[in-house]
Order: C-alpha cells, then structure tokens, then sequence
C-alpha cells in the first residue's frame, strides 16, 4: 500500500505523504503503478470533460478538462516534454543533451514542444463525440503511462550521477510487469465496449515507444525522468490521433 501511496505521491499532487510514512525505497517501484495514477489523472480529466460538454462546446470542455489534468500533476509530465525537447533538439552529443535538460529554463524547442502537444490534444480531442473523447482520454492516459514505464525496464539511467529527485528506479519483474500491464489495460475495456476497432489504437504508442527507445539509446545511452514524462505524453497523442483515424475510416 505504500508503495502505491508513494507513486501517486510522486506523480500527482495528492498529498498522500502527509498520511502515510512512505520509506524512501518504496518510490524505486513506482512506475510499476504509474498507469494506476492514469485511472486518477485520466478518469477525473474524462468525467469533467463529458459532464462540461453538456453544458458548453466541447472546445472550452476539452481545455478545462485538460487544464485539470495539469492540476492533478502538476505539470510533471509537461516540464518533461519541455526538458526533452530542448534537450534533444539543442544538444549534439550525451553531455550537451542531459546539461540542457537539466537545465530549469524553457527554450525554444520546449516551448514549441507544449504547443504542438496542445493544438494537437485540443484539435483531437474537439473532433470526437463528447462520450467518444472522454473514454479515449479514459483509455489512453493509463495506457501511455504503461508503456512509458517501459523505458526503465529496457534501458539504464543516462545521468552517471544519478537522477535529480535522487530518486532511481528500479526494473521490474515478471510479477511487477504483469500488474503494470494489468492495470494499463484495464481502462481499454470502455474503449473496446464503445467501439472494438479503436482497440488497434495501441499500435500507435508501441510504435512510438519503439521510436524513443531507440533514439535515447543512440543519443545518450539510457533515459532519464523527463524522457519517460516525454514518451508518455507522446504515447498518449499518438494513441489519440489513432483512435480519431480509426473513427472517421470506418
């Protein structure tokens, strides 16, 4: 249970610290229950979106639905994809792209990073029926999380000196690999229930999953706690874009 209570500690801004003595070991394993947050994260931000929706367009639905979100997180996964854009899109070799994105200034690429992640969360979002996009988000923010967990399992901390929350993940086990898919995959079932051929949406995120692995392993050799916020946002608009596709093919 501390474990638990430490991921959502860790990955929400729910003060669960001030109720439960979380040992510092127990955030090691915390991205084993990080798609469980996206039940939190992803339910909150789909019921506020479906029940606004009922009462205004769904353009100022979707963006006070996701300004909640950013709420509930804190920006975390933001100031990731922040980081990583101007990390990977300033940097030329490992040392420039880790001493950029360590860096708490935004630049040019990170804010051009949000604003593409918005227009595009915001347009796909919009162009879905209002209980079509609140499943969607429902679907694909626990899942996204799932597969950004990943990065831990497959790849090694970039930073020799260790990560800057001093906080080190570590690789999970068949056990720990079975309940985080587990609790990813769950709140596909909605999804499947409202329409069964969005299901091939996952496709999306294990592509772009595969890409960022990739290029974190031939730019800097591991990853780092903002390449997991950036693969998770970037799992979750790509899973997104592939349930909008998906629907307006059939």
């Amino acid at each position: 249970m501390k474990r638990i209570a430490a991921a959502f500690t860790l990955f929400t801004r729910l003060p669960l610290w001030k109720l439960v003595d979380i040992p510092q070991d127990a955030y090691s394993t915390t991205v084993v229950f990080w798609p469980l947050t996206g039940w939190l994260t992803g339910g909150c931000t789909a019921l506020v979106l479906y029940i606004l929706s009922m009462a205004m367009p769904m353009f100022p639905a979707v963006v006070i639905a996701l300004i909640l979100k950013l709420i509930l997180t804190g920006a975390l996964h933001e100031d990731g994809l922040a980081d990583f854009c101007d990390g990977f899109g300033g940097g030329h070799d490992k040392e420039g792209i880790l001493r950029i994105m360590k860096d708490s200034h935004i630049g040019t690429y990170g804010v051009i990073g949000l604003i593409c992640h918005y227009l595009l969360s915001v347009s796909l979002l919009t162009s879905l029926p209002p209980l079509f996009a609140a499943t969607a988000i429902l679907a694909a923010d626990p899942f996204a999380k799932s597969c950004a967990s990943q990065l831990t399992n497959v790849l090694p901390y970039a930073r020799p000196e260790g990560a800057k929350n001093r906080i080190s993940y570590s690789r999970m086990d068949p056990w720990q690999l079975t309940l985080n898919f587990f609790f990813g995959v769950i709140p596909l079932l909605p999804l499947g229930f409202l329409s069964y051929p969005s299901l091939i949406s996952i496709i999306f995120p294990g592509l772009c999953l595969l890409f960022m692995i990739l290029m974190m392993k031939h730019r800097i050799g591991g990853y780092t706690g903002d390449c997991c916020g950036a693969t998770y946002l970037i799992c979750e608009d790509s899973m997104i874009f592939g349930i909008v596709i998906l629907s307006h093919i059939r």
